[in-house]
């Protein structure tokens, strides 16, 4: 007790169990507030320490019933997020020139453009399709090696050219079917890839928008248009504090308009600066695309071009692990959780670990708790 006490105090205190259950009660609510206050912050954290000893067992049991009850349930928890995504075909990459001329062909708009085929023209010349990871950025010739040569060679060869072998020297068989390529393009035949003549992708592009027009000066370093992939895929940016829901290769849910509901993959996953706009702050997002390479996802798809989508991440799974409400929880006084066992007409309090947070469960672990164990749940 706190402060002085009265005469009647002192001459007439109630027995030690006669006070226990209104003491526990008091306890009980006063638990259950800081742990609904560690709930809503949003994780496990510190928390006040409350007045109730815990321990392995918790003490005498005691006949004073929580108002509510759960069983310990065996369950799979998952940690999910949905968020607002974008349904299209995924970033686009810049095709910039590094010839100089004039611009005498490009294509429209939502175009498809594949391999062995031109992307521009300059000086009536075309700018042709391979592809490869690595971009192109120095002339190929005899003598040359390296990675982007043999991506070149698998391109020659795919286009049905031959005489060569597939490896990163350029040798003079591979400068034959060079010639041969430029001849069939309708380029001199030097044997030799200039700079800014072939330009490489992954695979096929789609044309997203186009920076340059027909009659227009081009120079090294300026853009003529910009192309994506041709598959659909989802764009979806996230705060920087749910980064741990973007993990490359991660499988995620997507929602398409009218409620369809298919499967997607993490493919990539990037930090982008958001301008700031009236003065504000630039801000820093993580962008996630998600490609819809699935055949059943694509089929959904194949009708929508822009559309919005939700995007359901899982960030965890838990299997087959112990589980009760969050609002089970009570705080301990030796720091910790615990909870309120119910076996019969009695009670006792046992500490407990806690793991993965979802869906207003938790995981927890303790001496004797199993699945069927009734717990209690405060108001």
């Amino acid at each position: 007790m706190t402060g002085e006490a009265t005469v009647e105090d002192r001459i007439e205190q109630p027995a030690p169990e006669e006070r226990r259950p209104r003491r526990k009660r008091r306890s009980r609510r006063r638990m259950a507030l800081a742990v609904a206050a560690v709930v809503a912050a949003g994780g496990v954290a510190a928390v006040a320490t409350l007045g109730l000893g815990g321990g392995s067992g918790g003490g005498a049991p005691t006949t004073n019933l929580p108002p509510n009850t759960a069983q310990v349930t065996k369950q799979t928890l998952k940690d999910t997020q949905d968020a607002d995504g974008e349904l299209g075909y995924g970033p686009a990459s810049n095709a910039t020139s590094r010839l100089s001329g004039t611009v005498t062909a490009v294509p429209d708009s939502g175009a498809t453009v594949t391999r062995g085929h031109s992307l521009y023209q300059v000086d009536d010349r075309p700018v042709t399709l391979m592809y490869g990871s690595k971009p192109a950025y120095r002339p190929m010739r005899e003598g040359t090696e390296g990675e982007d040569v043999e991506q070149l060679e698998k391109n020659l060869s795919a286009l049905g050219y031959d005489g060569f072998t597939v490896d990163d020297e350029y040798t003079s068989g591979t400068a034959a079917a060079v010639m041969e390529w430029q001849d069939d393009r309708g380029l001199e035949e030097t044997g030799t890839v200039e700079l800014g003549r072939v330009v490489f992708a992954p695979g096929a592009v789609r044309i997203d928008s186009v920076e340059a027009g027909e009659g227009d000066p081009t120079a090294p370093g300026k853009k003529i248009l910009t192309y994506t992939g041709t598959d659909k895929a989802v764009t979806v940016r996230l705060d920087t504090s749910d980064q741990r829901l973007a993990k490359k290769g991660a499988e995620v849910e997507i929602t398409l308009p009218g409620d369809d509901t298919v499967k997607g993959r993490i493919d990539e996953v990037s930090t982008v600066i958001e301008p700031g706009s009236q003065g504000e702050d630039p801000t820093t997002k993580v962008e996630v695309v998600v490609w819809l390479t699935d055949g059943e996802a694509r089929e959904a798809a194949k009708n929508l071009s822009l559309a919005s989508v939700s995007v359901a991440f899982t960030a965890e799974t838990r299997r087959d692990v112990l589980t009760v409400p969050v609002t089970a929880l009570l705080a301990m006084q030796e720091g910790g959780f615990g909870v309120e066992v119910v076996k019969g007409g009695a009670t006792s309090y046992v500490p407990v670990t806690t793991g993965l947070f979802a869906a207003g469960k938790v995981e927890i672990k303790g001496t004797g708790i199993a699945e069927g164990t009734v717990v209690g749940v405060p108001k």
